[in-house]
């Protein structure tokens, strides 16, 4: 009797290949914006920072003054005690969150939100920040990491400063092991073996007299399980050519 493939197993989900959200602290987005926030500001204190299986940065918990706690996306430099504001008259430091129109050009930021009150969707991986570039019309430009300017509305939320953890990928994983235990907790498997390198009862991509896919490396979204490997509908190939 045969057994599954890797990419048959990967295929049924189980926890082998799974990442472990039970262990994950929760949700880090920003609390719902309160009436007080468009004019004034809320306060919170920072309780505890902790580290959060599967995530670079680390999360602070939070308690405010109107008794909500909640967890959110630290900035460098935040300490346990430190207190935090939310709201248009927060202060332009580093930790404080408040709408994109009321904080100047230059400052760096990150948490954004694409659209007023979705928590923050941008710029959230440690030591990441974006910068504020410019204020016209309703709209706030930033730089994003990537160099990429983006125009997002002037209502939208960020938090001043940069991401905390910065300098974690600078550390070598220096064995095999500690990088498995780094994949794990984000439910990705590792060592990654090629397919070409594979045998043909192995993989779609293995056998042949030398390592290369034996047919065409597209396939279809709705392939089954085994067979799902490659540029999963993909809809172009091969090298991009320049206009003639």
């Amino acid at each position: 009797m045969g057994k599954k493939i890797l990419v048959q197993r990967r295929g049924r989900g189980t926890s082998q290949f799974r990442a472990a959200s039970h262990k994950k602290k929760g949700s880090v987005k920003y609390r719902k914006v309160a009436k007080i926030e468009y004019s004034g500001k809320i306060t919170g204190f920072v309780k505890d920072i902790v580290h959060d299986p599967g995530r670079g940065a680390p999360v602070a918990k939070v308690l405010f003054e109107d008794g909500l706690k909640k967890i959110i996306l630290p900035s460098e430099g935040i300490r346990v005690g430190q207190k935090i504001e939310y709201g248009t008259g927060a202060a332009v430091q580093l930790g404080n969150t408040m709408p994109l129109q009321a904080i100047p050009d230059g400052s760096p930021v990150f948490n954004i939100e694409l659209t007023p009150g979705d928590g923050g969707r941008l710029i959230r991986a440690s030591g990441g920040y974006a910068t504020i570039l410019g204020h016209d019309k309703g709209k706030v430009t930033v730089q994003l990491p990537s160099g990429e300017m983006k125009e997002i509305p002037q209502r939208c939320r960020a938090t001043v400063g940069i991401v905390a953890g910065g300098g974690r990928t600078e550390k070598p994983f220096v064995k095999a092991g500690n990088m498995h235990h780094h994949k794990k907790a984000k439910g990705h498997y590792y060592p990654k073996v090629r397919g070409v390198a594979m045998n043909a009862v192995s993989h779609p991509h293995g056998g042949g007299a030398h390592q290369s896919p034996p047919r065409s490396t597209t396939v279809s979204r709705h392939a089954q399980p085994g067979r799902k490997v490659g540029l999963i509908a993909a809809k172009r190939s091969g090298r991009r050519r320049g206009k003639t």
